[in-house]
C-alpha cells in the first residue's frame, strides 16, 4: 500500500492534477482527428465553422427549427426522451469537465509566473496554440448545446426568451473572440465551464429523478460569472482604447484583441447579467413571495370578530365533550382549574 502511495504523481505548479494531461488529450486528439493537437492551426476561412456565413447558418437553422418545431409539435404528442435526455446532459457535463481540466493546466502556471494582465492582455499569455485549440473546441461544443433547446421542443416544454437567446448569442459570442483573437477570453469561458459542469449534471440528475434542492443557487452562480466576466472584459477593454486613443488617461497599455471582439463580448454578457438577474426575480422571489403567509390585518381580524358568534352554554359543553356529574357540574375529564382558550383572529 505504501508502495501504491509513492507512485502516486503529486500535484506541481505545471502538473495541477497530478497527472500531465496534454499528452494524454494531444493522443486522443490524433485517434480521433488523424494530427495531434499541438499541431492544430486556427486560421480564418479554412478551419471549419471559421467563417461568420458559416455561425450565421447554423443560428438561423437552430431558430428556424426550434420556432417552426414548437408549431409541429402543437399537432402531436410529447416524446419523452428520457434516455436520450440523460446521456445528453452526462455527455455535456463530461465535455465541458475535461475542457476545464486543460484550460487549468495550460493557465495555472501563466498566471503564477507572469501575472492576470500578462494572462489576459498578452498573446503569449492568453492565445497560446494549446489555448487556441481549446477555445475552438469550446466553440464547437455550443452548437452541440444546441441540442438543449431541441429538446424542449420535442418534449413539448415552454421556450423562454432567456434561453432561445442565450444559446445563439453565446455561439456568437464564442465565434467574435475566436476571430477577434482576443487574449481575455479564457475568463468567461473557463468560468463558463465551471457553471456548465453543475448545471448539465444537475439536470442529468434531474432526469434520473432525483430530486436537487439547489436549482435557484445555479442561477446565482450565472450571475456571479457574468459580473466576474464584465470585471475582466471592462478593464481589458478599457485600458486598450485608453492606450489607442487616449494615452493621456491612466491605463495599463495595450491589451490584444480586435476592437470589434471587445464590443461583441461587452453587448452580448452585459445583455446576459441583465436578463439572469431579471429570471432570477422573476422566478425565485415571486415564488418566495407566494409561498410566505399572508400577514393578518386589522380589517381581517374584524371580519373574523363579526363572523364569530359566542355558542350557548350546552352547545359549548357538547363541542368540547363534557358530560354533567350527579352533583350538576361540568367534567370534561381534564385537571380542575381555570382553563384558558385562546382564538387567533
Amino acid at each position: 500500500m505504501a508502495e501504491f502511495l509513492q507512485n502516486i504523481p503529486l500535484p506541481t505548479l505545471d502538473r495541477p492534477f497530478g497527472v500531465h494531461l496534454w499528452p494524454l488529450f494531444d493522443k486522443a486528439y490524433e485517434m480521433v482527428m488523424g494530427y495531434p493537437a499541438s499541431e492544430f492551426k486556427f486560421t480564418e476561412g479554412v478551419t471549419p465553422f471559421s467563417t461568420f456565413k458559416e455561425t450565421a447558418t447554423i443560428l438561423v437553422t437552430y431558430y428556424v427549427v426550434i420556432f417552426g418545431g414548437r408549431e409541429v409539435m402543437k399537432k402531436m404528442p410529447a416524446f419523452k426522451l428520457n434516455t436520450l435526455f440523460m446521456i445528453h446532459n452526462f455527455l455535456l457535463t463530461a465535455i465541458s469537465a475535461i475542457l476545464l481540466a486543460l484550460f487549468v493546466e495550460q493557465l495555472l502556471p501563466t498566471l503564477v509566473r507572469n501575472g492576470v494582465f500578462y494572462a489576459i492582455c498578452d498573446h503569449r499569455g492568453g492565445w497560446t496554440q494549446p489555448l487556441i485549440i481549446l477555445y475552438y473546441l469550446n466553440y464547437l461544443n455550443k452548437y452541440v448545446e444546441l441540442l438543449d433547446t431541441v429538446f424542449l421542443v420535442l418534449k413539448k416544454k415552454p421556450l423562454t426568451f432567456l434561453h432561445t437567446y442565450h444559446h445563439g448569442a453565446t455561439a456568437l459570442l464564442c465565434y467574435t473572440q475566436l476571430i477577434g483573437l482576443t487574449a481575455v477570453q479564457w475568463v468567461p469561458i473557463t468560468i463558463n465551464l465551471l457553471v456548465h459542469v453543475v448545471m448539465y449534471w444537475y439536470y442529468f440528475q434531474s432526469a434520473r429523478g432525483i430530486r436537487i434542492w439547489w436549482k435557484k443557487y445555479i442561477t446565482m452562480l450565472q450571475i456571479v460569472q457574468f459580473v466576474i466576466d464584465l470585471g475582466f472584459i471592462y478593464f481589458a477593454s478599457y485600458t486598450y482604447f485608453s492606450s489607442a486613443y487616449f494615452p493621456w488617461a491612466p491605463n495599463m497599455g495595450q491589451c490584444a484583441g480586435e476592437e470589434f471582439a471587445a464590443f461583441a463580448g461587452i453587448g452580448i454578457i452585459t445583455s446576459y447579467l441583465l436578463l439572469f438577474i431579471s429570471f432570477y426575480i422573476a422566478t425565485y422571489k415571486k415564488e418566495a413571495k407566494v409561498g410566505r403567509p399572508r400577514s393578518n390585518t386589522g380589517k381581517k381580524s374584524l371580519i373574523d370578530m363579526r363572523n364569530f358568534e359566542i355558542p350557548s352554554p350546552a352547545a359549548a359543553a357538547k363541542a368540547n365533550g363534557s358530560t354533567k356529574t350527579s352533583n350538576g357540574a361540568a367534567s370534561t375529564g381534564r385537571s380542575n382549574g381555570p382553563v384558558t382558550r385562546s382564538r387567533k383572529a
